[in-house]
């Protein structure tokens, strides 16, 4: 069941200052995840968005009218989406969608991304919005987790 935005957020470029809060949403994704281990610190996870993804990544955010971000998506110039979090009060809202869509709208001709096996809600997010299953591991990640390449390709784009 696709659900349409109940609140409209805006999606903007992030700046530096966003990172820390883009961290903090997966830190929290992580700590409520009950199958997910937790590989580097809550200052790490925060530290590598501040340094790294916001220097090397194309990083989206979505921000409701108070200022606050409530989640965002970082892409790679090979239009591979590297993270995709919303924060707890902003899922089954309509938010993934809005924000997959710029991501979309940004990368016509295609894009990929790694979710993990686990991970049904997402899985099923991703099918749904017409990403379609390329192949699997048993864990080449450092989570060790199993995982799946998941790839879009817009009716439009050339096969």
């Amino acid at each position: 069941m696709r659900i349409e935005p109940a609140e409209r957020y805006e999606i903007r470029s992030a700046n530096r200052s966003d990172m820390t809060r883009c961290g903090e949403i997966l830190n929290d994704w992580i700590d409520e995840t009950p199958w997910m281990p937790r590989v580097h610190s809550h200052q790490d996870v925060v530290r590598y968005h501040t340094d790294f993804v916001h220097e090397n990544r194309d990083v989206l955010v979505a921000e409701r009218d108070d200022n606050e971000v409530c989640g965002f998506a970082a892409t790679s110039s090979d239009a591979v989406v590297t993270g995709f979090y919303l924060a707890p009060e902003a899922r089954q809202r309509g938010l993934g969608l809005q924000l997959l869509n710029h991501i979309k709208q940004a990368y016509p001709s295609g894009l990929s991304l790694w979710t993990f096996v686990a991970n049904t809600g997402a899985r099923k997010f991703y099918e749904r919005e017409g990403f379609s299953e390329q192949r699997r591991t048993n864990g080449d990640n450092e989570e060790n987790l199993p995982d799946i390449l998941y790839c879009w390709q817009s009716e439009g784009a050339a096969a």
